[in-house]
Formats: C-alpha cells, sequence, structure tokens
C-alpha cells in the first residue's frame, strides 16, 4: 500500500481509529495504540465524531448504512497524515472497502480512496510504515499468538507482530501448529452459526492449549474476547491480551475475561 504523498516524515500526525469493542469494552487497547505511535514520534489524535467502520452492516448487506458510515468516518479523518487502527479487520474495512461503496462519478469515491491509501492497522504501521524504535517493554510469559483472519488474509500481517515481539524482554513465543487458522468469531458469523463458530473455536482452543502458553496475544479484539471466553469456560487460566498492551507495558489491568481483581 503506498505511503501518502502528504505525510510528514518528521512529526507525521496519526488520527487514531479506536474501534467500537476497544471503545466499550477494552480502553486499555487504545491507551496502549496511542503510547506506542507517540513512542513511534506521531502526533496523535482521536477524533470525537468517529463512531463504528461500517463492518456489522456491510456484512449484513445493508450498502445504503455502510455508505451513511463510512461518509461520517471519512469526513472525521481526512485531515490527518495517516489512520492507524487497532484491529486488522477493522482497518481492513477502511482501506480495502471504501473506495468500493461508490460510484466511479461519485465525489466520495476519490475521498474514500484518500483515505483508504493511508489507513494502516497498528502493527503494520508500526513495523513496515514508520519503522518504529525496538520496543523496550517487559513481559515474563510463554505466549503463543493467533494471527486472525482479516488481518493475515487481507493485510498480509504475519512476521510484524513477531518481530516486534522479539524485543519485549522476558517474553517466549511458541507457535501454535494452527495460529493462522480461525477462530471461529467473524463478526456476525458467530450469531448466525453459533454451532459451527463453536465447533471452530474449541479446535483454536485445543491447539493453544497444546503449546502450553501462559498468554495468548492477536491483534484484533473480537477474536481475542472469542478465545478468552471459551478457555474460561473450559477453565483454563491462559491469560488473552492484545498485543498492543504487551508493547506498550499496560499489562497491569486484568486480561481479557478475567476477574477485575486479577491483575498482572
Amino acid at each position: 500500500m503506498p505511503v501518502p504523498k502528504s505525510a510528514a516524515p518528521d512529526t507525521p500526525h496519526v488520527g487514531l481509529f479506536v474501534t467500537c469493542l476497544v471503545d466499550l469494552t477494552r480502553p486499555s487497547v487504545g491507551f496502549a495504540a496511542l503510547k506506542l505511535l507517540q513512542l513511534a514520534g506521531c502526533r496523535v489524535s482521536v477524533p470525537e465524531h468517529q463512531t463504528c467502520c461500517g463492518q456489522p452492516a456491510y456484512n449484513s448487506g445493508d450498502k445504503s448504512n455502510t455508505r451513511k458510515i463510512a461518509k461520517q468516518t471519512i469526513a472525521a479523518f481526512e485531515e490527518y497524515d495517516y489512520v492507524v487502527v487497532p484491529s486488522g479487520s477493522c482497518g481492513g474495512m477502511i482501506s480495502h472497502h471504501y473506495p468500493s461503496l461508490f460510484d466511479k462519478t461519485d465525489s466520495w469515491r476519490q475521498r474514500a480512496e484518500d483515505l483508504s491509501n493511508k489507513t494502516f492497522e497498528l502493527i503494520l504501521f508500526l513495523k513496515d510504515i514508520i519503522k518504529t524504535p525496538e520496543i523496550t517493554a517487559k513481559c515474563s510469559a510463554k505466549m503463543t499468538y493467533h494471527d486472525s483472519c482479516s488481518g493475515l488474509r487481507e493485510l498480509g500481517i504475519k512476521e510484524q507482530p513477531r518481530d516486534l515481539l522479539a524485543n519485549v524482554q522476558g517474553l517466549d513465543l511458541v507457535e501454535g501448529d494452527q495460529a493462522e487458522v480461525c477462530c471461529g468469531f467473524g463478526g456476525l458469523f458467530c450469531v448466525k452459526y453459533p454451532d459451527i463458530s463453536e465447533s471452530m473455536l474449541d479446535q483454536k482452543i485445543d491447539d493453544l492449549l497444546k503449546t502450553n502458553a501462559d498468554l495468548v496475544l492477536g491483534g484484533d479484539l473480537g477474536c481475542l474476547m472469542n478465545i478468552a471466553g471459551r478457555l474460561t469456560r473450559r477453565g483454563s487460566e491462559i491469560q488473552v491480551r492484545h498485543i498492543a498492551e504487551v508493547l506498550a507495558g499496560i499489562t497491569q489491568v486484568p486480561a481479557i475475561a478475567a476477574p477485575e481483581t486479577a491483575g498482572n
């Protein structure tokens, strides 16, 4: 994906798209993303008028409301050099699907394309675009990583998180045999097809348990909430966190789905 010509290489101005799940269920991910971007030398703003990326409406075939949501997002973020999203699915929605929402004769088409060209998932941005200095965080744990479908297959995120995590002191990575296999969440998929989703999730959980890891990391909060919930219901004490929290050293908050009193 090309780097926008408007970007200032010294102090790029980044608009942070927080995402609905982060805003409503895991704000620590948003604070972690903010910290990482600032440490990378970016000036960061969080537009107040941002809402959903429109993916739920898009996946259910509601193109009319998706366009309305997209227009609001475009208007809120088009002034920034970059738009950064701590989620492969939301990042993929903006960067890969927004332009197709509008006809080529529609003035919003070019605005959508401009936003698409400067929108990046957080880890991809830190590793490949801004080329952040080495991470100095510490986290003593045996960790395994879950590659989310949107990040891996739509955005090409595979080695970037592992490269950054290699700089976290005390972290030992052990790969699962099915690290690239879907967890069964899939947004509305888990609602429409709960039995299939649960079966897929249990296969993922079985693979995670085989690693004997203490910690599961990933870059999409939807996947992580799905995995954490099932681990808890199956009586596992494996912690689940967003990669940004570990890279930023924000691990004092309870892990996803853990009791509020259980901090690190």
